[in-house]
């Protein structure tokens, strides 16, 4: 199952991300290593938002980077939620479907 962990950001994101960018890409590198999260990243015009796509039974690891997470700890992220994204389309796609012969 896929899971979209969705982020709102702070107005001042992009000026206060920088002493925290580090610690954040470690974060999500050694989550990938393990497999769980697929792609990230922020939103561009505007930056004001982020999404990251996890892949697992339950969305306990989507919550679990999310409370550890230093923009979150630092209020750059202003809202955070995850969502099952039922995926049906594509290689990576957790339950594909295809059309009728």
């Amino acid at each position: 199952m896929h899971y979209l962990l969705m982020y709102d950001l702070s107005p001042d994101y992009l000026a206060r991300r920088v002493q925290f960018r580090d610690e954040h890409l470690r974060l999500a590198w050694r989550s990938h290593e393990r497999g769980e999260l697929v792609l990230g990243g922020a939103l561009a015009d505007p930056a004001d938002g982020a999404v990251l796509l996890f892949r697992g039974d339950s969305p306990e690891a989507a919550e679990r980077f999310a409370a550890a997470d230093p923009y979150v700890r630092h209020q750059l992220v202003t809202r955070w939620r995850v969502r099952p994204w039922t995926t049906v389309v594509g290689a990576e796609a957790a339950t594909p479907v295809h059309p009728a012969p």
